[in-house]
C-alpha cells in the first residue's frame, strides 16, 4: 500500500520538506522524501504511550546545507502509529504519518478479488490440477499469470515460433550497389575494413572510397597502392579513389559521392570506414529495398548502432576480433520475416538507400557540420515524402565507433547536432521513446545478445537452468549470477515453471533481457550458435514435462565441446516428490525404485504414466553426461549416492558459506517464554507441525510467532502470530517485541541445505530442529543447538514439551537424537 505525499512545513508554514511516499508491505514500512532538516527519526508509539521504539537516520550533516536533501528510511512495522521527527540545531518538529488501517491491512481490495476469479475461471485444468493434485508446475503458471512471481522483474517478451525459419539470401548476379566510404584517418582500421570488403562483398556495383585530406599521411598513400593490389582486384566491382583536396569533413565527403552515385541507376550504401562486414553482408542489406515497398533505408544490428545495438538498445558494446563473424552467423539463421521492423530513422554507419528517394533528396545538410545528426534528418524528410527505415536483424557488422572523431569530439558534435534535430523535428525524440520501449526487434536482439555473450571469452560461459518459485536455490543462482557478471561480463538464466515452458534471461551488468517460448526448437535456435558453455542445472521444479526435461537440456550441448553440472538444491533428479516425502506427507528414506507410493510417480503432458524406475533413467542421463554433481551438505551427498551410486565419485560436498550477517539476539529475561519459527513455511517446511503445536499451546502461558510468510492451506490457529517478510537486521527487535527467547525450524523434509537454519543459529537463540537433513547437520555441532527425534511432528504435545522444556546451551558435537533429548 502506498501513501503520500505529505509536506513538511516550519513554524512560519513554509514547506521544508517533503514525504513523497510511505509504503507498507510484508511487514515494513518504506519512507522516502526530502527535508531541510539536518537529522530524521521514524517513532512508533501505541496509544498515548511515550516512543516505544525508534529508528534514526542522519541525513545531511550538521551544518552542511548544501548536501543531497533527499532521505529514505526503511523499518519493520507492526502496525504501531507512525511518527517523523525532523530535528534541526535549535528544535525537534514532530509530524503524524498515515497508516493504513486494521481493515486495510486483512481485507484484498475488490480489483483485485475480481481479477483473481476471472482468471481462476479462464484457467479451470490448473486451478484444478493446482488445489486438487497440488501440481506445482500449476501452481507456478497460476502465480506468474497473477504476476506474483517476484523474483523476476524484467519484463519478459514472447518468442515467436519460427524465429530461426531463414531463407537463404543467395547472391544475385543483376543486384549491384555503389558502396561508399569516407575516410578521415582511422589508418589502423583501413587494412581490416577493407580486406572485409573484399572478400565479404557478394553483389556488383562500385565501391568509391573518399579519401578526406587526412592528417595522418600514411592513409593516402595506402589507399592508392590497395586499389592497385590483389585485394581489390577480387572485388566483384571496380574501385574509385576520390582525393578531397582539404578536408570537407563526413558530409562534404558523402555529398559529393553521391553525385557519383546518381550518376547510375543502382542503390547505394553508406559506410563508415569503422565498419567491418561479415560475410554476405551487401545482399542481405538491400534484401527489402528489393522485395518491400517504399523502404528508404535499410541498418542492420551492430554493437555501436543506436537502436540497432546489441545486446542493450542504445548501448555500444566492444567486440572481441572476430566476435563479427560469430555473432552475424547467428543473424544469418533468423527468419527475414521476423527480423525487421520499422523504426523512425536509419544509422548512418552501415545504411542502405533507396536511390528513388536518394533522387528527391540528393544531399546531407551541411547544417550539420563535420557529422552526426546528418542521417536523421535526411530520414526524417524522407519519411515526409513516404519513405520507410527499416532496422534488419539478420544482418550484424561491427562499428567500433567513434575512431574519425575521437569521443570527446563526437560528443560535442552529437550534443549540438541533437538540438538541431530536435528543434526541427519535436515529434522525433518521442518516436524514438516509443521504439525502445516497444522494441520490436527485441526477440532477434535477445538470440544475438546471446551469441554475443556465448563469445565473450574463451571459457565456457555458464547456462543455468532454474526455477521461478523463489526461495533457497534462487538466492544461490542469483549470487552465481552475480559472479559471471564480474568474471564474464554477463550470464545466462533459462527458466521452467512459467505460464511458458522457457524463460530465457540474459543478465548485463546494467539490464536483464528475458524472453519465454513454449517451442523447444526455439530453445536450441537460442544456443546453436558459436561458444562453449557449462550447462548447470540448479532447479527444475515446475516444469511441465519434467521427465522430458534431462532430454531437453542434453540437446541444448554438444558433449566435444560443453560440460554440464548438476546442483542438488533439492531432490528432483532422484524423484518427482523432490522432498522426497511418501504421499502421507512422511519421510522414510530415499524411496526404492519399486516403491509402489504414488507421490514418487507423475505422468507425461499427454497422460503417460511415469514410473520412479522410469523417472531415474531419464535424469540418470543428464546424471550420466555431468562432469560434477554438487551437493552442500554430507546428509545429500549420502542421498544422491544412494540413488545413483554409479556416480558417486562424481560428488562433490560443497557447503554454503555464511553469506549473511545476523545479529546477535539476547533472550528476554522475564516475561511469556515465546517460539520463533523463522522463515516462509509450506507443507514440506513443517507449517501442519506448526499449526497443531499452535492448538495445543496455552498462548497465556507460551508465545508462538512465524517470522516469516505460511502456507494459507496450513493456518495456524488465531492467537499464532504470523509477522510475515523481514529483514535480518530486523531480528533483534522482532524478537523483543514477540517475546522469542528459542527458535524452532519444524522442517519435515532432508533439506539439501537450511540458510534460515543457519541464520537461527547465528543469533545465539537456542534452536531446535528434527533429526534429518542439512537442517540436523547445522544444528548437530552448535552450542545453542537442539535435536529431536522426527517422530515428534506427529506428537504435538510432545513436541511442545520438547520446546518449552528450557535446556541449557551445550556442546553436542556428533551426539544423536536421543542424545540430545
Amino acid at each position: 500500500m502506498q501513501l503520500g505525499p505529505k509536506v513538511i512545513r516550519d513554524r512560519h508554514g513554509e514547506i521544508v520538506g517533503c514525504v513523497d511516499t510511505l509504503g507498507f508491505a510484508q511487514g515494513r514500512v518504506r519512507i522516502e522524501g526530502w527535508s531541510q532538516d539536518q537529522t530524521l527519526h521514524l517513532l512508533m508509539t501505541t496509544g498515548d504511550l511515550p516512543v516505544s521504539d525508534r529508528f534514526a537516520r542522519p541525513d545531511v550533516p550538521a551544518g552542511d546545507i548544501t548536501a543531497d536533501p533527499g532521505f529514505l528510511i526503511e523499518a519493520p512495522w507492526d502496525g504501531r502509529a507512525l511518527r517523523l521527527a525532523c530535528e534541526t540545531a535549535a528544535r525537534v518538529r514532530v509530524i503524524d504519518l498515515p497508516c493504513p488501517g486494521k481493515w486495510q491491512r486483512r481485507v484484498r481490495l475488490p480489483g483485485a478479488a475480481l481479477r483473481l476469479a476471472w482468471l481462476g475461471l479462464r484457467n479451470v485444468p490448473d486451478v484444478i490440477a493446482a488445489v486438487v493434485h497440488g501440481d506445482e508446475a500449476a501452481y507456478a503458471r497460476m502465480r506468474d499469470r497473477l504476476g506474483l512471481t517476484a523474483a523476476l522483474t524484467a519484463r519478459t517478451l514472447d518468442l515467436p515460433d519460427g524465429l530461426f525459419e531463414a531463407s537463404a539470401v543467395t547472391a544475385n548476379p543483376n543486384l549491384a550497389a555503389t558502396i561508399i566510404v569516407p575516410i578521415y584517418n582511422a589508418f589502423d582500421l583501413l587494412p581490416d575494413l577493407l580486406s572485409r570488403l573484399s572478400r565479404h562483398t557478394d553483389l556488383s556495383g562500385r565501391l568509391v572510397l573518399v579519401e578526406d585530406a587526412s592528417p595522418d599521411e600514411r592513409v593516402r598513400p595506402f589507399l592508392r597502392d590497395w586499389i592497385k593490389g590483389p585485394e581489390a582486384a577480387r572485388l566483384p566491382m571496380p574501385v574509385e579513389l576520390l582525393e578531397n583536396p582539404e578536408n570537407l569533413g563526413f558530409i562534404g565527403s558523402v555529398n559529393r559521392a553521391f553525385a557519383r552515385a546518381l550518376e547510375c541507376p543502382d542503390p547505394v550504401i553508406l559506410l563508415n570506414s569503422d565498419a567491418m562486414v561479415p560475410a554476405g553482408w551487401a545482399s542481405r542489406l538491400l534484401a527489402p529495398l528489393t522485395d518491400t515497398k517504399n523502404v528508404a533505408s535499410v541498418t542492420p544490428m551492430s554493437n555501436d548502432a543506436e537502436i540497432f545495438s546489441v545486446p542493450r538498445i542504445v548501448c555500444r558494446s566492444d567486440l572481441a576480433p572476430d566476435q563479427v563473424d560469430a555473432l552475424d552467423a547467428v543473424a544469418a539463421t533468423l527468419s527475414p520475416r521476423l527480423a525487421r521492423a520499422e523504426a523512425p530513422t536509419g544509422v548512418g554507419f552501415c545504411m542502405a538507400i533507396n536511390r528513388d528517394f536518394l533522387e528527391k533528396l540528393p544531399s546531407f545538410d551541411t547544417a550539420f557540420g563535420k557529422g552526426y545528426g546528418e542521417e536523421v534528418d535526411w530520414c526524417q524528410k524522407v519519411r515526409a515524402l513516404g519513405g520507410r527505415h527499416i532496422g534488419l536483424a539478420n544482418l550484424f557488422v561491427e562499428h567500433r565507433g567513434g575512431a574519425s572523431f575521437g569521443s570527446a569530439t563526437k560528443q560535442a558534435l552529437v550534443a549540438k547536432n541533437n538540438a538541431t534535430v530536435a528543434r526541427r523535428y519535436p515529434s522525433y525524440d518521442g518516436e524514438v521513446q516509443d521504439f525502445i520501449r516497444a522494441d520490436p526487434l527485441s526477440a532477434p536482439r535477445l538470440a544475438l545478445g546471446i551469441a554475443w555473450a556465448l563469445t565473450l571469452k574463451d571459457a565456457p560461459l555458464p547456462i543455468y537452468l532454474g526455477h521461478s518459485l523463489g526461495g533457497g536455490a534462487e538466492h544461490y543462482l542469483a549470487r552465481r549470477v552475480l559472479e559471471n557478471l564480474d568474471d564474464y561480463g554477463a550470464a545466462i538464466v533459462v527458466r521452467v515453471g512459467g505460464d511458458r515452458r522457457w524463460r530465457i534471461e540474459l543478465h548485463t551488468p546494467d539490464e536483464v533481457l528475458a524472453a519465454a517460448t513454449g517451442s523447444s526448437d526455439t530453445l536450441r535456435g537460442l544456443f546453436a550458435g558459436p561458444g562453449a558453455r557449462r550447462l548447470v542445472y540448479s532447479c527444475g521444479v515446475g516444469d511441465g514435462d519434467p521427465v522430458g526435461l534431462p532430454g531437453a537440456l542434453l540437446d541444448l550441448i554438444q558433449p566435444d565441446r560443453d560440460v554440464i553440472e548438476v546442483l542438488f538444491h533439492d531432490y528432483f533428479p532422484v524423484s518427482p516428490s523432490y522432498t522426497l516425502l511418501d504421499r502421507d506427507g512422511h519421510y522414510r528414506g530415499v524411496p526404492h525404485p519399486g516403491t509402489e507410493d504414488d507421490a514418487h510417480a507423475t505422468s507425461r503432458p499427454d497422460g503417460t504414466p511415469v514410473s520412479l524406475e522410469q523417472w531415474r533413467a531419464e535424469w540418470g542421463r543428464l546424471v550420466a553426461a555431468a562432469g560434477a554433481l554438487v551437493v552442500f551438505s554430507r546428509a545429500s551427498r549420502d542421498i544422491v549416492a544412494q540413488a545413483y551410486p554409479q556416480a558417486a565419485d562424481r560428488i562433490r560436498l560443497l557447503p554454503h558459506g555464511d553469506t549473511h550477517v545476523v545479529p546477535r539476539i539476547t533472550p528476554p529475561a522475564t516475561g511469556t517464554p515465546g517460539i520463533g519459527v523463522l522463515g516462509d513455511i509450506g507443507f514440506q517446511k513443517g507449517a501442519e507441525v506448526v499449526a497443531r503445536l499452535g492448538g495445543v499451546l496455552d498462548p497465556a502461558r507460551h508465545s508462538l510467532t512465524i517470522i516469516g510468510r505460511v502456507d494459507p492451506a496450513h493456518t495456524p490457529p488465531a492467537h499464532v502470530t504470523v509477522h510475515g517478510r523481514y529483514a535480518l537486521d530486523d531480528l533483534p527487535r522482532l524478537a523483543a517485541t514477540y517475546g522469542i527467547d528459542r527458535w524452532f525450524i519444524p522442517s519435515i523434509w532432508p533439506e539439501t541445505f537450511s540458510y534460515t537454519t543457519r541464520e537461527a543459529i547465528s543469533t545465539g537463540l537456542p534452536v531446535f530442529c528434527f533429526d534429518l537433513g542439512g537442517q540436523a547437520e547445522g544444528v548437530a555441532p552448535a552450542v545453542n543447538g537442539h535435536l529431536l527425534p522426527l517422530a515428534l511432528a506427529d506428537d504435538p504435545k510432545a513436541l511442545a514439551q520438547a520446546l518449552i522444556r528450557r535446556t541449557e546451551p551445550q556442546k553436542k558435537l556428533g551426539l544423536d537424537s536421543s542424545a540430545a533429548e
